[in-house]
């Protein structure tokens, strides 16, 4: 890949947030980005954050665009959606009767996803896209379920357990959507997991953020995708 630098924004699975022995989030040093910029011997700047969200990365995007010159070309990978599907699962609990919407409309994502990667591409950026590492719906639901959450209100509301796993890839899907309208690659790093027999061993106990073996499995996936469009990046 001809890039000396790469910037990466996105959410706690881009930051290298895992779940440890005791229950505790912490970033890990051998996280996917870490690994494959040594790998490929390039600069990288992390500015994914914990919880992040398309409005809120779009606002660390902006900040970070504001410091920088229009001199350097440089490519910008992004990790959305994870947060943006998210329920709060609280307010469900407590009254699943109601009228209850993710963090991030479908569509708001979609238009903020395309506001994101127009911007990078004025200050001379060449957006990179992601897909999104499956959950596991069961583990997941037991994870935010286990502070006492009623789970069969939950339940209710949602129909069934694998909701939340369809919910989630429809998210995944529209980054290929908007990828293909605004014509910027897109590394399928949600395909190095379902090739796996079983992919769920790749994720930590609360099912959703990837443990050290999936971030491997990550990049792994990113070192392929950099050499199958090495010199398209320049």
């Amino acid at each position: 890949m001809s890039v000396q630098e790469v910037c990466l924004f996105g959410d706690s699975i881009a930051r290298g947030v895992i779940l440890d022995a005791q229950g505790a989030y912490k970033p890990i040093k051998e996280c996917f980005a870490s690994l494959a910029a040594k790998e490929l011997g390039i600069a990288l700047i992390n500015k994914a954050r914990f919880g992040c969200t398309i409005t809120k990365g779009r606002e660390i995007i902006g900040h970070f665009l504001d410091k920088i010159g229009t001199e350097a070309r440089r490519l910008a990978f992004l990790e959305f959606g994870g947060n943006d599907c998210d329920f709060r699962w609280d307010q469900i609990s407590a009254d699943p009767k109601a009228e209850h919407l993710p963090a991030t409309s479908p569509e708001h994502f979609s238009r903020m996803y395309g506001e994101v990667i127009q911007t990078l591409k004025t200050k001379g950026f060449r957006p990179v896209l992601m897909t999104l590492p499956p959950l596991d719906a069961e583990r997941y639901f037991a994870w935010f379920t286990r502070t006492g959450l009623d789970q069969k209100a939950i339940l209710g509301w949602l129909g069934d357990v694998q909701f939340i796993y369809r919910w989630h890839e429809s998210y995944s899907s529209a980054v290929w959507e908007i990828g293909e309208t605004w014509q910027v690659p897109v590394a399928d790093i949600r395909k190095a997991f379902l090739e796996q027999r079983n992919y769920s061993r790749f994720l930590c106990r609360d099912g959703i953020h990837p443990n050290a073996e999936g971030h491997q499995l990550i990049k792994a996936e990113i070192i392929q995708f950099a050499r199958e469009h090495q010199g398209n990046a320049a």
